[in-house]
């Protein structure tokens, strides 16, 4: 099983045909409301990719909540650890041009009164995965992994937005995947030195025992994890909208694991998936299921490189 302690939006995504500059106004002509939040999309890769999944959150009591948890709803996901707050629904403002990538602002609202507390009372067992991301109170998040290491749960973070993350979160720690930027910011206070996300990756696993992974948009993904090197191409595809991208490799490589895959398909598949969510305009209607994922990850498997394993830079 896989519980995803993390944000839920609305999206309120429009097409350009450049992205504005600062100071600069842009003409749309729409825009489209979809479900979003890190912790949303997430919970639904992970449900799509075929896992359990179980949401902890927090949405308002507008009318927009409801329209964050249908698809969730939908697809299966367990939304009863949800929590209502006097607040609005958190809300993302996205603009996507032509080559598909995005300028996003995200407004908390309710996400800022999630709390770990809701995961209290909650049946797993060890080695389910705790699943975390960074648009929900960090002191919050720290509550979310002590509370699952004391269950003998495994804790993934993507730490999205960029920033630091402290030595005790580290430390508790499993798994954490980043996209090139954000391993960069996460390497500050750890005393880990790399000029590269490889670099860095490499050093962050060896000093807390952990395993990292970087998703590197086009050129798809690697990590290390035990001094081992993994890697998996990104699919080649036709980009219509990189939103959710990242959200859907997250979900999907804990799927995985949670399938008892190792690494090295884990990544091939969460790589796949990734890659087709790139397909589709949109957050969440742009995360593939079991189905569509699967042969994906099967053409990658068939091109794996023999040497994709190399020592420590």
């Amino acid at each position: 099983m896989i519980i995803v302690f993390g944000s839920i939006n609305i999206d309120l995504v429009t097409r350009v045909d450049a992205l504005p500059k600062p100071g600069e106004t842009v003409a749309a002509p729409g825009y489209a409301v979809v479900p979003g939040g890190k912790g949303a999309n997430q919970a639904l890769a992970a449900r799509r990719a075929g896992a359990g999944v179980v949401l902890a959150g927090a949405v308002g009591r507008d009318g927009f909540a409801d329209l964050a948890l249908d698809m969730l709803a939908a697809d299966g996901v367990d939304l009863t650890r949800i929590v209502r707050a006097d607040t609005p629904t958190g809300a993302a403002f996205i603009t996507v041009d032509a080559e598909g990538q995005n300028q996003i602002v995200v407004g908390s609202g309710a996400n800022a009164f999630a709390r770990a507390a809701s995961l209290d009372g909650l049946a797993t067992k060890p080695g389910d995965i705790l699943l975390l991301q960074w648009e929900v109170p960090e002191a919050e998040i720290c509550a979310a992994a002590r509370w699952a290491k004391a269950l003998g749960l495994r804790v993934m973070l993507n730490r999205a937005p960029a920033g630091p993350v402290t030595p005790e979160l580290m430390a508790m720690t499993d798994i954490v995947v980043v996209n090139e930027h954000e391993v960069m910011a996460l390497a500050e206070g750890h005393g880990v030195d790399g000029a590269d996300p490889e670099a860095v990756a490499s050093g962050l696993s060896a000093r807390y025992g952990n395993a990292v992974f970087v998703t590197l948009g086009a050129e798809g993904a690697m990590g290390w994890a035990d001094g081992i090197r993994h890697a998996a191409p990104a699919l080649p595809v036709e980009v219509i909208d990189t939103t959710a991208a990242g959200d859907t490799f997250c979900g999907a490589f804990a799927a995985a694991l949670d399938r008892r895959r190792g690494y090295e398909t884990a990544i091939e598949f969460a790589s796949a998936a990734g890659s087709l969510a790139c397909t589709i305009f949109g957050a969440q209607p742009s995360i593939p299921t079991l189905a569509t994922i699967e042969p994906a990850a099967a053409i990658l498997a068939d091109g794996r490189n023999p040497d994709h394993r190399r020592t420590p830079p």
